[in-house]
């Protein structure tokens, strides 16, 4: 997934870890659209939409990964010190509002992010591991998918069928292996099919 998130941020700018970018703060942003998607007026009722949590949860990650990519540390290291912090930490009992606010905390007072208070956020959204990397792989292809038809230049069609992009990006993947060595390749080729038979063709 690092590699993943590299080959996509160079896409959008070639030397994007020498800019210093403010990830941690799209992470933080995400984390309130999130809770959004959870809710969180008492005033009136509100019924948590699960799903939407854990789509926000992937798009956290993403800005995460990329927060935590600095000049002169390669992938290997990162990898491991992700592994290290997620092994280290005292599993949480939290909610899911009080689990993405002590992320988006740390990432608003650190300016970076928080592997393991991400995980604590995974466990109280109830997302494991096969979903986050399934559905990481998946978005991750949808963007290189928008950046080759036209997302960058405002003429790529983010609706087709009366569904958006994301909608049906969930579909496709649901029946596909995501322990193939080819799933990333799949999942394009498969956007590829829907879009050019819905919008191009």
């Amino acid at each position: 997934m690092l590699t993943m998130q590299d080959r996509m941020n160079t896409r959008v700018h070639e030397n994007w870890v020498q800019q210093h970018f403010e990830w941690y703060r799209a992470a933080w942003i995400e984390c309130g659209e999130l809770i959004d998607h959870y809710g969180f007026k008492w005033w009136k009722k509100q019924v948590p939409d699960m799903e939407q949590v854990r789509m926000e949860a992937i798009d956290i990650w993403h800005f995460g990964m990329s927060a935590l990519f600095v000049e002169g540390k390669d992938i290997d290291t990162i990898a491991e010190e992700i592994a290290a912090d997620i092994e280290a930490r005292s599993p949480s009992a939290l909610g899911v509002r009080e689990a993405t606010e002590a992320l988006a905390l740390h990432c608003l007072q650190t300016r970076s992010f928080s592997p393991a208070l991400f995980w604590d956020l995974m466990d109280a959204a109830e997302l494991d591991f096969e979903t986050l990397y399934r559905s990481y792989v998946g978005k991750n292809v949808l963007n290189f998918f928008r950046q080759d038809h036209g997302y960058k230049e405002g003429t790529y069609v983010k609706d087709w069928d009366g569904m958006e992009d994301n909608e049906h990006l969930v579909e496709l993947l649901a029946p596909m292996d995501s322990s193939d060595p080819q799933f990333a390749d799949h999942v394009y080729w498969a956007l590829e099919k829907r879009y050019r038979e819905a919008v191009l063709d």
